[in-house]
């Protein structure tokens, strides 16, 4: 986790140190009670929040978190409370939290749902200013958001809403295209299932639509019809890492460092650039620059960055080519169970290290995906039921021999095959070559 748990400070401002032995659903019904007697913070109350704004004339942070976050009542809750520079921030904001996802707009609120936490700063139009929260691994979140880059965030939404009208239409591009169905609760897989709001008259818990839940929805409609889910639901939300670009957590859109040879590095990029806009959109964090990747089309984009260097400001041109998207890694992401069931059957697999794969007199480069794990139950055991075990190493899938990570082999089989279909899988186990069968699911 970030050191200080970044959000679940920021959001448990009251004092939340829930007392042991609670369930979860008095956890999250004592949240709501000292959230409300606070009275800073707006509580899952979106119409209240844009009401106010426009009464008010300030600008909207809006952060989507889970109720109530487990990990936060390990840590001090008053730190955010008395820093000097982001509890001022905050106060010229209308400030609302979201803990559940029934009901939303997802024409307004699209994000990485794979996120435990997701900001938005908008206007009281609906206008976003920008995003802020983003991960690129399970736990560690200290390379991708902190303090420091939350302040810059507020102080950059700030800055555009003074200036509202100049920056108005460079800003509508930070909404993205509708989405299949404009709130979690109208998907298939979802509907039905929840309403709109959440039941504090019965089990709340039980009620919420999780952030995670929107993405599962969004792959099993593509799934449940026999289509090959897209690249942008596949591989959503690029982490600037897959293009060779680390920035700096502590600021907006600093370039921290350029891999060699990368799409980044084709296009220029220098450890210490400012990108101040990507595609013509001012940045207010790293998750502005993921939304600008995930915009980008998965055939091929040329991206226009204004970077500043020094006392000089340039133009740089990244160049995105056909794939480019599958370059990310998505190993990490929760959704990535749900990819698992339909094409692995429940097997995680894991890149055999070099060390291994020469003792299996494997060439460098070739094919070996080893069985982590295989699943003991439901559909997460359609690969045990079909004899795969721990320890197997996939050499090929389907006639390929070329899919080096689990993410390459996800993304063939979620694109080019059906559920009901079986596929060839050879592998090796106690030096021999060994073929089985493996169904695609839905």
């Amino acid at each position: 986790m970030l050191a200080r748990c970044l959000f679940c400070l920021l959001l448990l401002a009251p004092n939340l140190a829930l007392a042991q032995g609670q369930t979860r659903e008095q956890k999250v019904r004592a949240d709501r009670e000292k959230v409300e007697a606070e009275g800073f913070w707006i509580y899952n109350d979106l119409p209240r929040a844009f009401a106010e704004a426009r009464r008010t004339g300030k600008p909207i942070l809006v952060v989507l978190r889970c109720i109530p976050c487990e990990e936060c009542v390990k840590l001090d809750d008053d730190l955010v409370d008395q820093d000097p520079i982001i509890r001022p921030l905050l106060e010229k904001f209308v400030c609302v939290r979201q803990v559940s996802t029934n009901g939303l707009d997802l024409n307004t609120f699209q994000f990485d749902t794979d996120q435990s936490f997701a900001a938005f700063l908008l206007n009281a139009d609906g206008t976003i200013y920008g995003r802020f929260g983003t991960r690129s691994h399970r736990t560690e979140w200290s390379a991708d958001v902190s303090l420091p880059g939350l302040a810059k965030a507020l102080e950059g939404a700030l800055a555009l809403h003074a200036n509202f009208p100049r920056y108005k239409e460079a800003l509508a591009a930070k909404r993205g295209p509708a989405l299949e169905f404009s709130s979690p609760e109208k998907y298939p897989a979802l509907q039905g299932k929840y309403a709109t709001t959440l039941n504090f008259t019965g089990n709340v818990v039980q009620s919420c639509i999780h952030c995670h839940q929107i993405g599962d929805a969004q792959r099993d409609f593509y799934r449940s019809q026999g289509k090959p889910i897209p690249d942008t639901v596949l591989f959503p939300y690029p982490h600037p890492k897959s293009i060779g670009l680390t920035l700096d957590p502590e600021d907006r859109a600093t370039v921290k460092a350029v891999e060699p040879s990368s799409r980044a590095a084709l296009a220029g990029f220098q450890p210490g650039d400012e990108i101040l806009q990507l595609a013509g959109q001012p940045l207010l964090s790293i998750a502005d620059v993921q939304w600008v990747l995930h915009s980008a089309s998965p055939s091929g984009a040329e991206l226009v960055a204004e970077v500043r260097r020094g006392d000089q400001t340039s133009q740089l041109t990244l160049s995105l080519p056909t794939g480019w998207r599958r370059q990310d890694d998505i190993s990490w992401r929760a959704s990535t169970w749900g990819l698992r069931r339909m094409v692995t059957g429940g097997l995680v697999l894991e890149t055999l290290p070099d060390e291994a794969r020469r003792e299996l007199n494997l060439p460098d480069g070739s094919m070996a995906l080893r069985v982590k794990h295989v699943g003991q139950y439901g559909a997460h055991a359609a690969a045990k039921r079909a004899g795969f075990q721990q320890g197997d190493v996939i050499v090929e899938f389907d006639g390929r021999s070329d899919l080096p990570r689990e993410a390459d082999l996800l993304a063939l089989g979620a694109t080019a095959h059906k559920p009901g279909e079986q596929v060839n899988v050879t592998l090796l186990r106690g030096g021999k070559r060994v073929t089985l069968r493996l169904p695609m699911q839905p």
